[in-house]
């Protein structure tokens, strides 16, 4: 399989939590694989007491229950130990940019970290390159590039080693020395699209430039903060700030969350020039 090409290291990571809701749920296990430029990673995987039950339906999934998480450390306790690990690291993931990204950085506000700024950092969002590519998703990705069905799906380990390894394939795929049957796959969008550089990977795997990482805000293609949902869909933040400032007030203290409101606090304070 392909080397990466790394400037930095990068952290493919998957999140097991008690729900989808970002603002609400909590994370009940976190693994990540660190890759460094040198080609070795270094795993690191930890079970979290979300301080609060995790309902059936989630455990169905990934067969984590109170019981396993009940003398396991809560996320404020490693929040700081995590946030070292991310330090200067890209990020890669399965639906990372909508989900997992979102909701760490939603716990290490929580937790009161907030000196990692992942806006700084490149994200490769492996699903949606897939998406783009194949359209499917990760035990079929894993079996469509590996060769191989993805044992332990949902196990927060298993699903991130298998996306480090779903990447390299797709960058085998792209790679025109890479000896493939022409016959098996038509490679032409894989040639065209991918190359092995972790800025262009990012690129073509962001479905669309937010301003939270939960996607209430967006760039227009002027580069200006736009809402993407509710009665002002479309509509530039800055202009709904002052035509209706009970909005900014609802939204302070509505159902979002804490990075939602940071980034719209900021466009606030900037508008009003401080």
């Amino acid at each position: 399989m392909a080397k990466l090409n790394l400037r930095n290291p990068i952290i493919f990571f998957d999140l097991e939590t008690t729900g989808t809701d970002i603002s609400k749920d909590r994370i009940v296990e976190i693994s990540l694989i660190k890759v460094f430029p040198d080609g070795h990673d270094e795993e690191y995987t930890k079970r979290v007491n979300p301080e609060m039950h995790i309902p059936e339906s989630s455990s169905a999934i990934h067969g984590i229950y109170d019981a396993d998480v009940a003398f396991a450390p809560t996320f404020k306790e490693i929040a700081k130990e995590v946030a070292r690990i991310f330090e200067g690291c890209d990020v890669a993931g399965f639906n990372s940019n909508r989900f997992d990204i979102p909701l760490l950085v939603e716990e290490l506000l929580r937790a009161g970290v907030q000196d990692l700024d992942l806006r700084k950092h490149k994200f490769v969002d492996v699903q949606n390159l897939y998406h783009k590519l194949e359209r499917r998703t990760l035990v079929a990705a894993y079996k469509y590039y590996c060769g191989k069905n993805l044992e332990d799906a949902h196990s927060a380990n298993a699903d991130t080693r298998a996306t480090y390894e779903v990447l390299k394939a797709q960058l085998d795929w792209a790679d025109p020395n890479y000896q493939m049957d022409p016959k098996v796959i038509d490679r032409t969008e894989y040639l065209e699209n991918l190359k092995n550089d972790v800025d262009i990977l990012s690129e073509f795997s962001t479905m669309s430039k937010i301003v939270d990482f939960a996607g209430r805000m967006a760039y227009n293609e002027n580069g200006e903060e736009i809402f993407t949902f509710g009665k002002y869909k479309g509509m530039k933040v800055a202009d709904v700030l002052r035509r209706d400032s009970g909005y900014f007030g609802w939204m302070l203290q509505g159902d979002f969350t804490l990075d939602t409101k940071r980034e719209l606090m900021k466009i606030r304070l900037r508008e009003l020039g401080r």
